[in-house]
């Protein structure tokens, strides 16, 4: 049976995923058929791509996705594409939505950033008051 699966990559205790076509008897490192995607489960948000014709492709031809995988499928909604397919949408006005949805997420994504950055700075000078003041007591403790 051919399954749609994580292949883990990337450094010791710094994961990340390209998700593969695979023979369900192969290991999880080990030979693949095609390359879909890839997943980073370390940035914030989670990095996902997959190309989508290649996942319905696959999927219509009876590939089954992991658990994992059918979360992630869910997560952009090509299951929900692939059910369309399935009920005789044509392909192309199913890949032009899912490109048009790939390009609004990362529009997203740089205000979330732009906001998480500037909370940082403000705890930073929250923090070096307290030890500003630690080092004043410890001078008035010495001249006395």
């Amino acid at each position: 049976m051919v399954k749609i699966r994580l292949r883990r990559v990337g450094k010791k205790k710094q994961p990340s995923y390209r998700i593969v076509v695979a023979d369900s008897r192969a290991p999880r490192d080990g030979k693949f058929i095609e390359i879909i995607g890839f997943y980073n489960p370390r940035t914030e948000p989670e990095t996902v791509q997959i190309k989508e014709e290649r996942a319905l492709y696959w999927l219509s031809v009876g590939a089954q996705p992991t658990e994992a995988v059918e979360r992630l499928l869910k997560k952009l909604g090509t299951l929900d594409r692939f059910a369309r397919l399935k009920a005789g949408e044509p392909l192309e006005a199913l890949l032009a939505e899912a490109e048009a949805a790939a390009a609004a997420q990362p529009s997203e994504q740089p205000a979330q950033a732009d906001e998480e950055a500037e909370m940082p700075r403000e705890e930073a000078s929250v923090e070096e008051e307290p030890s500003a003041d630690a080092s004043d007591q410890g001078e008035e403790e010495a001249e006395v």
